[in-house]
């Protein structure tokens, strides 16, 4: 197969997205990706990642892209399960306690960090608007992670969020409950089940 076709191929599994260090995996030159670039009008969106012209830009999905280790939460993870009426201020993300998240939060990216036993509770890949797959966490670990920050959130999106879960047809009491007790927030979670269920 020509570099070319695998540049095409590479970019059309990747929702029209090039990754340098893909291209370099798969054996293509960078001075090939420069001229592949130019030559098909590709964006550079961030440091080491292009996309085509003809594709929307996905500030999630390339901030995922460039940090693995992130997981989508708190308001951002509420945005992605369309459990708000609205987008939020700023984005969202979690990584483990240790984590130099200080790049993050120059961006204007709000960074929680918890220990690693914790991370992985919850974690999924979800799509976002755009149709691209992110690390983000399910429902129920959401609910837990406002319910444990509600002091820092906007009160209505935090009032519609708890809401929209309780009345859902495909809620989860159990797994709430159980992440609940992890959290150490079982009581608190318990008063919310009551009231709004």
């Amino acid at each position: 197969m020509l570099a070319r076709e695998k540049l095409h191929n590479l970019a059309d599994k990747n929702n029209g997205y090039l990754l340098t260090s893909d291209v370099v995996a798969a054996g293509i030159s960078k001075p090939y990706l420069a001229q592949f670039v130019k030559e098909n009008q590709m964006e550079r969106v961030a440091h080491g990642v292009y996309l085509s012209p003809n594709e929307w830009r996905d500030e999630y999905y390339i901030l995922f892209l460039l940090n693995k280790k992130i997981v989508f939460s708190h308001e951002s993870a509420l945005y992605l399960h369309d459990m708000t009426d609205r987008e939020p201020p700023h984005i969202s993300v979690t990584v483990r306690t240790g984590y130099n998240a200080t790049h993050l939060r120059r961006q204007g990216i709000k960074a929680y960090q918890v220990k690693q036993e914790l991370l992985d509770v919850g974690l999924i890949m979800a799509k976002t608007n755009m149709g691209n797959e992110v690390a983000v966490y399910d429902r129920e670990r959401t609910i837990c992670d406002i319910v444990r920050y509600h002091d820092d959130m906007d009160s209505q999106t935090f009032q519609t969020a708890m809401k929209e879960y309780m009345r859902s047809k495909d809620r989860e009491l159990n797994k709430l409950m159980k992440y609940a007790a992890l959290f150490r927030i079982e009581k608190e979670m318990k008063n919310y089940v009551e009231v709004l269920t």
